[in-house]
C-alpha cells in the first residue's frame, strides 16, 4: 500500500480573497501550491494587483501552477468570471477545490446602533454573498471528491462587543456549510466545511488598537487560546485548511472545525 500523503497533484484550486502576501488567502494558496495544486489567486482592487503577483510567485516557487485573477466576488457577474479564467488558465474542464476566504470586517469597532447602512451591506456581501455567488458558479464545475471549504471565525460563536454585524455575517456563512453540505453529499460526493481561525496576525486585525473595547475584545480571545499565548500565524490556519481538502478527509463534511489555538474549547 502507498503510504499516506496530503498530495494535491493535478487539482485545480480557487481561494477567493487571497491577494495579500501575509493574508489568511496567501497562506492556503500557497499551502495548496506546495502541495501539488494549481492556484487562483483572486484580488479586487488595482492596488492590490502587485501584492497578488507576489502570492502567485510564491505559489510557483512552492512547487505549484499559479494564475491571478481579478474579480469582485461580491456579485454574480465577478463570481462567474472568476470560475471561467480559473478553467482557462488551466486547461481544465473542472474546479476540485473552492476555498470561499474572501471577507470583510466592516463594522468592526462600532456597536450596532451606530453601525451605517453600508457597513451592514459590506460585511454581508463579503462574508455572506461572495459565498453564494462564487458556490453557485463553481458547483456545476465540481464532483465527486471535491472539497469546498468557508472560512469563518470563532466570532460566529462568541458574544462579543463591537463585532455583531461581523459575527452575524460570518454565522450565515456558516449555516451555508451545512446547507451545502446536505445538497451536494449525496448529489455530487462533495464535502462542505468551516475552518474558523481565531486570531491570526494578518492586516484583518489591524482594527483591534483602535477602539475602546480592544481590552474586552482582545482579553476574551486571548485567554480561549490554550495553547500558546500569542495569535496564530497564518500558515497555521492554512495548514488546516490542508488537511480538510485532502482525499484523507473524505468522511468529513458539514463541520465547523475552529483553528484557534482552543478558543472555542
Amino acid at each position: 500500500m502507498a503510504p499516506d500523503t496530503l498530495s494535491l497533484a493535478g487539482k485545480v484550486a480557487i481561494v477567493t480573497g487571497s491577494g495579500r502576501e501575509n493574508g489568511i488567502g496567501a497562506a492556503i494558496a500557497v499551502a495548496l501550491g506546495r502541495n501539488g495544486a494549481s492556484v487562483t489567486v483572486n484580488f479586487v482592487s488595482d492596488s492590490s494587483a502587485p501584492r497578488a503577483a507576489k502570492v502567485a510567485e510564491r505559489v510557483e516557487a512552492a512547487g505549484g501552477r499559479a494564475t491571478v485573477v481579478q474579480a469582485n466576488v461580491e456579485t454574480p457577474e465577478g463570481a462567474r468570471k472568476l470560475v471561467s479564467e480559473t478553467l482557462a488558465a488551466f486547461g481544465s474542464e473542472r474546479i476540485d477545490i473552492l476555498i470561499n476566504n474572501a471577507g470583510n470586517g466592516a463594522g468592526q469597532g462600532k456597536d450596532l446602533v451606530d453601525l451605517t447602512p453600508e457597513e451592514v451591506y459590506k460585511a454581508f456581501a463579503a462574508n455572506t454573498f461572495s459565498t453564494i455567488f462564487v458556490s453557485q458558479a463553481a458547483i456545476p464545475h465540481m464532483s465527486d471528491g471535491g472539497r469546498i471549504v468557508n472560512v469563518g471565525t470563532v466570532v460566529s460563536r462568541m458574544a462579543l462587543p463591537a463585532c455583531s454585524v461581523y459575527g452575524a455575517s460570518k454565522a450565515a456563512q456558516e449555516y451555508l456549510t451545512s446547507a451545502l453540505a446536505i445538497e451536494l453529499g449525496k448529489s455530487k460526493g462533495i464535502t462542505v466545511n468551516t475552518v474558523a481561525p481565531g486570531p491570526t496576525k494578518t492586516d484583518a486585525v489591524d482594527w483591534f488598537p483602535d477602539i475602546p473595547v480592544r481590552n474586552v475584545v482582545g482579553k476574551k480571545l486571548f485567554d480561549g487560546i490554550l495553547l500558546e499565548e500569542r495569535p496564530g500565524e497564518p500558515e497555521e490556519i492554512a495548514d488546516a485548511v490542508l488537511l480538510v481538502v485532502s482525499s484523507q478527509a473524505r468522511w468529513i463534511t458539514g463541520q465547523y472545525v475552529a483553528a484557534s489555538g482552543g478558543v472555542t474549547a
